[in-house]
């Protein structure tokens, strides 16, 4: 019996992804707990085991291949005294079919279906004696209800887009999550019935962007799932979400000499606590001192949070990731310390968990190794905020009456006005200022 290697759903709520690579070819025999595959969701890229052991007789889908939806069959492998020409063949004449996980396929494959009929958006002709068609819109199930997933309702409904509108390409017409993030309002007035049998092709999602310049030489790169899921979220903060921003400068004098002591403690332990690292645990403690800076905006409602779960954000290639110190506000230093090290290198290496990223309270996004005094950070959303934090320098300062220097850090919070006014930002503020110049209170 042939065994069904399908896209599997690697976090809640993935769609669809890239299927980056396969790491075995037709003909390999595979093992239990072999890794078989690399799938790129929007975080990072994935591996994906075998859950049965046989012999790979027939990859479906290409490494490389973008939009690859969660069930759909990728590959079928020939279970031990199975001829594996057999299960090849019976695969490749099948076209492939989609279904909900790994399993063994005991019965031979479903004759087409009415949606499998469809040939590029045109109607196929009414089977005899059945008297029924699949356009490519749009169709509705239960009634009237039109056939979409959760997710793309969500995005549809946000956006104000009517989901009549839109042309699904999922299986069956289903509308999905890139038919909501592809949608231009020119496709509003365009009804199934009135299209001809060949449909004009859909809008590409850069149809309103400027080609390049004729004159100067590129290179075309496409865009990763990763950077594609940042540019949606990110556009989306800065349009729908009212930012303000309030700064505040920090003396670091007290805190690198902290940190230097613990760090001879810790050698020998081979613990390195870096600013950062009492930056995190700064702003958990300052969260939970002003706890409605801790909170997210809901629609009619607010979320205030009990426990202190920071994003950090780490540069990786392509993009960033936001990976989740939980409950920093109950951790050590050097508990943090270590956590943030095991991340950033998850992290860097594509090898984050959903469990790694998902979720977070507030954000941190730290320039000051780069040398960026001072910027404004985007929020994360649902988050209610993210500090900006930038290099720590010397400067004058003023101190009983004569100048003096001392070593300075501009921290600027980004707040969602619906959620965190301006006294509560500048109140966080000074109760993470007086951690970091006082860091031995964090002890406290």
């Amino acid at each position: 019996m042939a065994i069904d290697i399908t896209m599997p759903a690697l976090s809640p709520t993935m769609e669809e992804g890239t299927l980056a690579t396969w790491l075995v070819k037709e003909g390999d025999s595979v093992s239990a707990g072999d890794v078989i595959a690399e799938i790129e969701t929007d975080k990072a890229t994935m591996e994906v085991e075998s859950i049965d052991e046989g012999v790979i007789a027939k990859i479906l889908v290409d490494a490389g291949t973008d939009g690859v939806a969660v069930g759909t069959l990728i590959a079928v492998m020939a279970e031990e005294g199975e001829d594996v020409g057999d299960v090849a063949a019976s695969a490749g004449s099948s076209g492939g079919s989609s279904g909900g996980g790994s399993g063994k396929s005991e019965t031979p494959a479903p004759a087409p279906s009415e949606t499998d009929s469809k040939d590029n958006g045109e109607k196929a002709p009414a089977p005899s004696p059945s008297p029924t068609s699949a356009p490519s819109a749009p169709k509705t199930e239960d009634g009237d209800r039109i056939k979409a997933s959760p997710l793309a309702r969500r995005l549809a409904k946000d956006a104000g887009i009517d989901l009549g509108d839109v042309t699904g390409s999922g299986p069956g017409g289903r509308i999905v999550k890139a038919d909501i993030e592809g949608y231009t309002p020119s496709e509003s007035k365009a009804k199934a019935e009135d299209k001809p049998a060949a449909a004009a092709p859909k809008p590409s999602a850069d149809a309103d962007y400027a080609g390049p310049h004729d004159d100067i030489p590129f290179e075309e790169r496409k865009l990763s799932n990763m950077r594609k899921t940042i540019a949606r979220r990110l556009t989306e903060s800065k349009t729908t979400v009212p930012h303000f921003y309030l700064t505040i400068d920090c003396d670091l004098t007290a805190l690198m000499e902290q940190r230097k002591a613990l760090n001879a403690r810790l050698e020998s332990e081979g613990i390195k606590i870096s600013v950062n690292d009492f930056i995190i645990r700064a702003s958990a403690l300052a969260l939970k001192k002003v706890p409605a800076a801790n909170v997210q905006f809901a629609g009619d409602k607010m979320y205030w949070y009990d426990r202190a779960d920071i994003s950090v954000a780490v540069a990786i290639d392509g993009g960033l990731v936001t990976p989740v110190v939980r409950g920093a506000d109950q951790k050590g230093l050097a508990s943090i310390a270590g956590e943030m090290k095991d991340l950033a290198g998850k992290a860097r290496d594509g090898k984050l968990m959903p469990e790694d990223y998902a979720g977070g309270t507030f954000s941190i996004s730290n320039l000051g190794m780069m040398g960026i005094k001072e910027f404004s950070a985007v929020i994360n959303p649902p988050q209610g905020a993210i500090l900006a934090i930038g290099a720590g320098d010397m400067r004058p300062v003023i101190r009983d009456g004569a100048v003096t220097s001392a070593l300075m850090m501009s921290c600027t919070l980004s707040c969602d006005h619906r959620a965190i006014d301006g006294a509560v930002g500048a109140e966080f503020l000074a109760a993470f200022k007086g951690f970091i110049e006082d860091p031995l209170t964090m002890l406290l």
